[in-house]
């Protein structure tokens, strides 16, 4: 992404792919720093529930620990995003609208 394009726009960002958006997007946070971002997208994700809601501290529940952990890595890694891809497309957008490079 270079400083000097002019920002894009809601149409621009639209027209992209939820794994274009999704690049672009984790592109300009980890530029920014932007651990909020990552923890809201992580959020977002259906599998965070289920990791949460499985993760006791048992022996027991490694195994499906480590099952739901991948499902999310998956999704954070924009594979399986389901029902929530249209909420994160929108969460992409919103991010990129707001800390786009300016020209």
């Amino acid at each position: 992404m270079s400083t000097d394009a002019p920002p894009p726009t809601l149409d621009e960002l639209d027209a992209l792919t939820t794994e274009e958006l999704r690049e672009r997007a984790f592109h300009v946070a980890r530029e920014h720093h932007d651990v909020r971002f990552f923890v809201q997208v992580i959020r977002l994700l259906p599998a965070s529930e289920d990791v949460e809601d499985n993760i006791d501290g048992s022996l027991g529940s490694i195994g499906e620990s480590i099952t739901d952990l991948v499902g999310l890595w998956r999704e954070f890694t924009g594979h399986g995003l389901g029902s929530a891809e249209p909420v994160l497309r929108a969460e992409f957008i919103d991010y990129l609208m707001k800390h786009a490079p300016k020209p």
